[in-house]
């Protein structure tokens, strides 16, 4: 049975991964911040191994390689944040937590487990976001995380080419997970967090940001469709460099890379109600 290590295994989008792949045969060691979760987990499945593991904690990262097996079939680098906010608004220690859990962790997982892929001749998935392809306003923190995590999952997939480590990242878009479904009082907490001038200056980028995710609520894809684009990225004979989650996310990555960028910027100030 082949194994994989599944980051932010606790919820949402790698809570699907974990559950698919254990269903179709892997062996599944999952990555939780508590105990809770992998309890969870463990119940729904027998293949499922809970591995304590917060990707930014440096004992949680130095036990991980005794936790997988010498020889490690994949790993899905799942976990990670999102911080709301206007990139002027937005303080310099939240943009640090921000790249710490998506950049710098990934990377600290994946050169924990390197030595365990490299012996299977392993596969690699990095959980992008469509926002790694199609910036999204308010959302500047958590999109320049996702270009990072594309940029890194480009150079590791030529880097490992000599060990037949196959590389690959999946794009979602709206997805009806946790944070999705509370991504309207997020962005009011968001709000309520700026100083009184970012309030006023961002007021109407904030309208537009919540008519907007309320208008993409009723779109939003169950996690398990983001889960077979990584069953499929990790199975397949010759995995591509980049899957989109979903039907929608491939029409909002295809929309960014056929229209010019003044067009797509333009979109972007129509949809929020701007005025330039």
């Amino acid at each position: 049975m082949p194994s994989v290590l599944v980051t932010g295994a606790g919820r949402g989008i790698g809570q699907a991964i974990v559950l698919r792949l254990s269903r179709a045969g892997w062996t599944v060691f999952a990555g939780v911040r508590d105990d809770t979760a992998g309890d969870l987990l463990v119940a729904q499945h027998h293949r499922i191994t809970p591995v304590r593991l917060d990707v930014t904690d440096g004992q949680h990262l130095a036990a991980l390689p005794d936790q997988v097996p010498d020889r490690l079939d994949a790993l899905v680098n799942n976990a990670g944040i999102g911080v709301l906010g206007p990139v002027e608004a937005v303080s310099i220690p939240d943009f640090r937590r921000q790249f710490e859990v998506n950049v710098f962790g990934q990377v600290a997982v994946t050169q924990a487990v390197l030595p365990r892929l490299r012996a299977a001749n392993g596969r690699i998935v990095f959980i992008s976001s469509t926002g790694g392809r199609s910036p999204v306003p308010m959302e500047g923190a958590y999109c320049a995380s996702k270009f990072a995590v594309e940029g890194l999952a480009d150079v590791l997939r030529v880097e490992l080419a000599p060990w037949r480590i196959g590389v690959s990242v999946v794009e979602p878009g709206p997805t009806d997970t946790g944070p999705w479904r509370e991504i309207t009082g997020l962005f009011q907490d968001m709000e309520h967090r700026m100083t009184r001038e970012h309030r006023e200056l961002y007021a109407q980028h904030v309208r537009g940001m919540l008519a907007l995710v309320g208008a993409l609520g009723s779109r939003t894809v169950p996690p398990d469709v983001v889960a077979r684009v990584v069953e499929r990225a990790l199975t397949t004979r010759r995995p591509r460099a980049r899957y989109a989650g979903g039907a929608q996310a491939r029409a909002m990555v295809a929309m960014k890379t056929v229209l010019p960028t003044r067009v797509n910027d333009a979109l972007g100030v129509r949809l929020l109600g701007l005025r330039s």
